[in-house]
């Protein structure tokens, strides 16, 4: 049985592990330009699962299989996020630009587009979380647009670290279900035209050219988080909350 010493140390521990997590996910953002975070997407590892299924066209429900994107909110103002689930500095972003993205959502301000990115499946000891997370929120999207963006904050409370196996299909389908939709566990076990459809969106984002409304913005995505107001990438700190708050009331 554990002493009151030992959960007291143990608190302890745990509270410093998020605080180095959090600083280090600090110090990736400081000094970021342009929107182009420190999440790269360099790199690869041989024991990434490769989705093997042919991808959706066309559009169902919230999604966009051919612009490559997930919807939430039908303002007149696009902001398109091109994020991973398990980057730590999406995490921050989230952190600090969530509530002003879901309030300018629910005031019929924006149109939130995500653009759900797999790179750092080659950080989840095989087990394809940030694959596996875009096929939830592809899932999500399908059945209910309203719970899109209650499961992509969803997304980033208690976010997976890094060199983690991430979370569960269980997991992921029980945060969907906290976040309002439906049951998706059917869904994440049948998800391989969804997970090659993230897949593709990521091969996509390393060669470009980088579209939106038909108008090239970017020759590729450098790194995660990437965020644009109205074709316009935000050049300000990951963290920034007044200057996000300022750009996108700008643009």
């Amino acid at each position: 049985m554990r002493t009151a010493e030992d959960r007291i140390a143990g608190a302890r521990t745990g509270v410093r592990r998020r605080i180095v997590r959090m600083a280090a996910a600090a110090a990736l953002a400081v000094g970021v330009v342009a929107g182009v975070a420190a999440c790269s997407l360099l790199g690869g590892a041989s024991n990434v699962p490769v989705a093997t299924d042919k991808p959706p066209t066309g559009t169902d429900g919230a999604v966009d299989f051919d612009g490559g994107f997930i919807t939430a909110g039908d303002g007149a103002k696009t902001v398109d996020i091109w994020f991973d689930a398990m980057c730590p500095v999406c995490g921050a972003f989230e952190q600090a630009n969530g509530t002003t993205l879901a309030n300018a959502v629910d005031d019929g301000s924006i149109t939130l587009r995500l653009h759900p990115l797999t790179f750092l499946d080659a950080a989840s000891n095989g087990t394809g979380y940030s694959t596996r997370a875009a096929a939830a929120l592809t899932c999500v999207a399908v059945s209910d647009q309203r719970a899109v963006l209650p499961f992509y904050q969803a997304l980033f409370t208690d976010q997976p670290e890094e060199n983690s196996d991430g979370l569960t299909d269980k997991q992921l389908a029980k945060r969907a279900s906290d976040a309002g939709a439906g049951d998706i566990a059917s869904c994440l076990a049948d998800s391989g035209p969804y997970q090659a459809w993230a897949q593709a969106n990521t091969a996509h984002s390393q060669k470009g050219p980088i579209e939106v409304d038909g108008r090239k913005v970017l020759d590729t995505i450098k790194g995660t988080p990437t965020v644009l107001v109205n074709g316009k990438q935000y050049p300000g700190g990951i963290s920034d909350k007044k200057a996000f708050t300022a750009f996108l009331a700008d643009h």
